[in-house]
């Protein structure tokens, strides 16, 4: 028997802060139909005819912000971590990690897998919480892929991992530093946005309503984006033994005019600030790895909006990254 096949794919990166490389890996992200689910006709003309031309700079002058020596920390943060998850592993596994978007890509990782002579492949997109334009986007690239091989070798996907016990732990002990530091008046869950109708596609039975039926997790919404950011919340809170009083949920980076999951992180940091909240403590769970959505937007301009509507002290809780617990919560997954 061969070696067990480890692929860990994490979203993608632009591979430089070049407009040049943000504009190729923009075009590449937003023109997965599982990303921007319209028509290809109209998804080409706005990816490649509009936001890829005039985001491109922009996004690249956020992207100088957040990049270091190393370059990303998505990118080395998700190569430390498969080198950490190799190293914990017997010498029965083989393990590689890969982009959704841009360098290394998938196939690129799996055919470094398959020259391991591997039996099989697990593959662990790294998204705690299912998202079809996430994890789903994953799996279909996969196998996207491997459909062409004469000989297909046994393949498995960790779908979901929203409410692992060492995940949640993880955060909670990303939290202690600035728990013990500082009081805050209030904390906020900032989860990754998605459109209010991708939600409704995945809808079994057409359960989905986008308000009190994510307050419980059942059969019939086990697969809801929302509802598992909510589950994951609830985790959370719970081992911090906090009132639900005390924390909000909410969802950042909108793209476009259609409606998206509510309620708005822009909006919900402006009503805490006008309530009276002076000092809140900000988690991303929804993000293994410090990235331009939780290093930048939320970790420096929330910030700078939360300021400016009357409030104090805004605190980012790190990302997950390369913690010893959060390496354990992947090599358990991987077993």
């Amino acid at each position: 028997m061969g070696k067990i096949g480890v692929l860990l794919v994490n979203l993608g990166t632009p591979d430089s802060t070049k407009v040049s490389d943000v504009r190729k890996y923009l075009r590449e992200f937003l023109m997965d139909k599982r990303v921007v689910d319209i028509p290809f006709v109209l998804r080409w003309i706005l990816v490649n005819l509009i936001i890829a031309i005039f985001r491109a700079p922009k996004s690249a002058a956020e992207y100088r912000k957040l990049f270091t020596e190393r370059g990303s920390p998505l990118k080395f943060y998700t190569e430390d971590l498969t080198a950490m998850v190799h190293k914990k592993l017997t010498k029965d596994y083989a393990v590689e990690f890969g982009m959704r978007y841009q360098s290394p890509s998938i196939e690129e990782a799996i055919k470094r897998l398959m020259v391991q002579h591997v039996s099989e492949i697990k593959v662990i997109p790294l998204f705690p919480q299912y998202a079809s334009a996430t994890t789903g986007s994953v799996i279909d690239k996969v196998m996207e892929f491997t459909k062409q091989w004469q000989i297909i070798p046994k393949i498995s996907f960790v779908s979901q991992f929203f409410h692992h016990p060492l995940l949640i732990e993880t955060i909670f002990d990303q939290a202690q530093p600035f728990l013990k530091a500082h009081d805050y008046d209030h904390y906020l869950f900032s989860y990754h946005g998605l459109p209010e109708r991708q939600i409704r596609k995945g809808s079994v039975d057409k359960y989905c309503k986008l308000g009190s039926c994510c307050a419980a997790l059942g059969p019939k919404n086990q697969f809801c984006y929302r509802a598992q950011c909510f589950e994951t919340t609830r985790l959370i809170v719970d081992k911090m033994k906090i009132s639900q009083d005390d924390y909000t949920v909410c969802f950042q980076s909108r793209l476009g005019r259609d409606e998206w999951i509510k309620p708005y992180a822009e909006d919900t940091l402006k009503k805490l600030a006008a309530e009276g909240k002076k000092s809140i403590l900000v988690f991303s769970p929804a993000f293994v790895s410090d990235c331009l959505e939780t290093t930048i937007e939320v970790g420096e301009e929330y910030k700078e909006n939360f300021i400016e509507a009357g409030g104090i002290r805004w605190d980012l809780v790190p990302s997950l990254n390369t913690e010893s617990k959060w390496v354990d919560c992947v090599v358990d997954m991987v077993k």
